[in-house]
């Protein structure tokens, strides 16, 4: 059976709809009716939703209380999987995400990253990974070193406040240790294993600025804070220190820090610091590179702009897509005051078919054959063919968010009609029953 899904606008006279066809159907095997699939709705909000999206899944029935994927949650997973082949396609399905070098994310408070975004051109990435334009230092020349007395100031703060400068002119370092297992696995102490020496990792950055740590860790691999013992092994002071002098450490440094002239550092001597030290001539680096921290209010780094703050989860990224997320994605975006509104392409199914029991007509077996005849044309649809009232049948139906509702009822079936509703529309329409499927296929 070949299924199909699609976006459609209701207006009083007519239902438009713009198929995609999807090759083959991604949910054949699953059940296509009601009691079939166990779906249990909720008539009240659940008290641990942190979100509007969440709480329908769960009143929808498609996740359980705990998150757990629930049957109907599955089968609106099959298609989602189905539909999408690259990030591009949420654009076709109406989510609004945001694109990073290698990740897509979908911006919602309660995501679970944080994230800076440019709300100009567009880029995102992870708090911990964006980059931004810095500015660098006015030029200067080059000053000679002085050691100079700097008792208690063993922080960027206050060694600022004691000289009288800004941060700007600091440069902050900060020592670290391989956790290469190959490492740890030698000798505890920096001074008895040359191995364990090479792997001290020297990082300077600007005073004003802070270290990403995810940034060095793609540099270098897992990496732990050094001790003080380590740090005096390769010629540092805690508090005090600089690379300059240091021995038998890997020394890697900030863009910006090649581009400051002149700053002060850790003179390798407790209680003392070095004046106008600069990157080339008192020191280099085995790795020049952007280290910090990006923070809203900062320039974004392809156009300029102010990026801004936000959460959110990530939706694709180079290992494939998350479909999870994707389905809570969709939720979040897709929801009114009285349930899902899922965009075609993704609901679990097309068609919401529910038969109205009659007084003195018997609905059932018309509602059968239609849903069989739908089925045959290549149509997913969910047959609601509960012994129910009516009003719990609508409220289901929007509830569970399928695109459109088809409703056999005897009132209708007594003029050879079916009565057909897009999701979000506020009108229906009569078709006749005889040409219900025809309507349907005409309409792609």
């Amino acid at each position: 059976m070949q299924g199909f899904s699609y976006f459609f606008t209701f207006q009083p006279s007519t239902v438009n709809l713009k198929w995609y066809n999807l090759n083959t159907n991604p949910t054949s095997g699953f059940p296509m009716r009601y009691n079939e699939l166990s779906i249990q709705t909720h008539r009240e909000a659940p008290a641990n939703a942190r979100s509007a999206g969440q709480s329908w899944l769960v009143r929808a029935g498609y996740v359980s209380h705990s998150g757990q994927l629930l049957p109907l949650g599955e089968r609106a997973l099959a298609r989602i999987r189905a539909y999408l082949k690259s990030p591009a396609d949420f654009q076709q399905i109406g989510l609004a995400t945001l694109t990073g070098a290698h990740e897509t994310f979908y911006p919602t408070p309660v995501g679970s990253h944080d994230l800076l975004h440019c709300p100009a051109c567009g880029t995102a990435a992870r708090a911990e990974t964006a980059q931004a334009k810095k500015a660098a230092s006015a030029a200067e020349t080059s000053a000679p070193p002085e050691k100079v007395l700097t008792p208690d100031c063993p922080t960027i703060e206050s060694l600022a406040a004691l000289l009288g400068i800004p941060t700007t002119k600091t440069a902050k370092a900060l020592m670290f240790v391989s956790r290469d297992l190959r490492l740890e696995s030698s000798s505890p102490t920096l001074e008895s294993s040359n191995s364990l020496i090479s792997s001290f990792i020297f990082v300077v950055v600007r005073g004003d600025m802070a270290l990403s740590e995810a940034k060095l860790e793609a540099l270098v691999g897992k990496f732990r804070l050094a001790t003080e013992d380590e740090i005096r092994a390769v010629g540092a002071v805690p508090g005090y220190a600089s690379p300059v002098g240091v021995k038998n450490a890997r020394i890697i440094v900030d863009e910006l820090i090649p581009q400051s002239a002149n700053l002060v550092a850790g003179a390798n001597e407790a209680g003392y610091h070095l004046l106008n030290t600069n990157y080339g001539r008192d020191y280099s680096a085995e790795i020049v590179t952007d280290l910090t921290l990006a923070n809203p209010g900062d320039p974004c780094v392809e156009c300029g702009a102010s990026l801004e703050a936000t959460r959110g989860w990530v939706l694709a990224s180079q290992a494939g897509f998350d479909y999870e997320k994707i389905l809570f994605a969709l939720a979040e975006a897709y929801n009114d005051e009285k349930g899902l509104t899922f965009p075609a392409p993704v609901a679990p199914f097309d068609i919401y078919l529910m038969q109205v029991p009659g007084k003195t007509l018997d609905t059932l077996p018309v509602a059968e054959e239609l849903y069989q005849k739908l089925q045959a044309a290549g149509f997913p649809v969910l047959f609601d063919d509960r012994n129910e009232r009516a009003g719990v049948k609508f409220n289901d139906a929007d509830l569970l968010g399928c695109p459109i509702r088809i409703t056999v009822g005897e009132r209708g079936l007594q003029n050879g009609m079916v009565e057909v509703k897009a999701r979000w529309a506020s009108e229906t329409q009569q078709i006749a029953l005889d040409s219900i499927v025809q309507f349907m296929k005409a309409s792609c």
